[in-house]
């Protein structure tokens, strides 16, 4: 038996027990007198009628709706309009007893109107300039030892899957707390559930790294429920998240990176990161590689640093299984990342 089934049956009784109280004054009132249980009876039950059909629209239904709007709203914003709305109730209790003073109705109807404008306009500074003062009351106490600032980084759902974001997080770089939308987790679950087996791994390899972030890292993990119900499209929700909670958002996805920044949204690229954190080679080092397969043009062989890189060595099929020294001859950025090339060593250049 649900809540709001409950609720009609109660609203039916309340609405039959006011229409019947109401069937009876009207019956005492009326003149000549009427039939009496007729009219009480139907205005009973027309009573218990409109409480059946009503009563969730003035019970349930509001409270779900405020419920939802408020898990929509953003932490810090409902913290902002509460401070606002507890400032400005103390600037109009200090008002009060000198308003209340006035004479004639002033006295009674000016303390209630100073109460609503002083809550009113000090939510709406506290809400406008939020980002503002906290920051300047953050600033304050970070320099007294007094607070502890801690950032957030959303979480795309390529960047879960991709997986580096776990080993990333033991190394201790990070001192953010990492934040799952739950629209991100629901998209998870849908591609773990997929007919596709590749697509049904890579749901199923996303949910274990999000077991593993919340179990083995000493980054805090949050799933939180704040959503963008206006818009349809995951990474225009994450954008959205971003932005009303003024954090940054960690991607693989090319695409999500190029809109974000477009749309002011600060960006980090897990792929970029490890771009950067790449050894760096130049023409003339010497390497060890081992060499794993044959490459494109006749006679190279293919290996790979520790980091990924792909080296192609001259001459180096006939050395395939095997790990060799080689000196690199030039080095060669692309958009799918860095390619090395390199020659046996002792071998002079072409």
């Amino acid at each position: 038996m649900s809540l709001e089934f409950i609720i009609r049956l109660i609203g039916m009784v309340i609405g039959g027990f006011v229409g019947w109280q109401a069937g009876e004054f009207l019956v005492a009132k009326a003149q000549p007198e009427p039939p009496v249980l007729t009219y009480v009876f139907a205005l009973a039950l027309a009573g218990a009628g409109l409480g059946l059909v009503l009563a969730p629209y003035f019970t349930t239904r509001p409270f779900s709706w405020a419920s939802a709007k408020i898990r929509q709203v953003p932490a810090h914003h409902l913290i902002a309009a509460i401070v606002g709305l507890i400032i400005g109730l103390v600037i109009s209790a200090l008002l009060a007893l000198p308003v209340s003073l006035l004479p004639g109705a002033w006295g009674e109807v000016l303390p209630f109107v100073f109460a609503i404008i002083f809550s009113l306009l000090s939510v709406s500074v506290m809400v406008l300039r939020e980002k503002d003062i906290f920051n300047t009351i953050g600033m304050r106490m970070s320099r007294e030892g007094l607070l502890s600032k801690e950032n957030r980084i959303l979480l795309d759902t390529s960047v879960i899957i991709d997986g580096r974001i776990a080993d990333l997080c033991q190394t201790g770089f990070i001192n953010s707390a990492l934040v799952v939308p739950r629209f991100v987790l629901d998209e998870l679950q849908h591609i773990a559930d997929s007919p596709d087996a590749l697509r049904r791994n890579r749901g199923r390899r996303g949910l274990d790294i999000l077991n593993t972030l919340q179990r083995d890292t000493p980054v805090p993990i949050e799933i939180s429920d704040i959503d963008a119900r206006e818009v349809q499209e995951v990474d225009s929700k994450l954008i959205k998240v971003a932005r009303l909670l003024q954090c940054p958002v960690m991607t693989n996805d090319y695409n999500l990176n190029r809109v974000a920044e477009l749309q002011g949204v600060p960006v980090l690229n897990l792929n970029e990161l490890a771009n950067a954190v790449k050894v760096v080679v130049l023409p003339g080092e010497t390497i060890a590689v081992q060499v794993i397969q044959e490459g494109k043009d006749p006679g190279q062989g293919v290996g790979y640093l520790d980091d990924g890189t792909m080296v192609v060595v001259e001459d180096g099929r006939r050395h395939i299984g095997q790990e060799i020294n080689v000196v690199v001859t030039r080095v060669l950025q692309t958009v799918a990342g860095r390619m090395i090339f390199a020659q046996l060593e002792g071998h002079s250049s072409r």
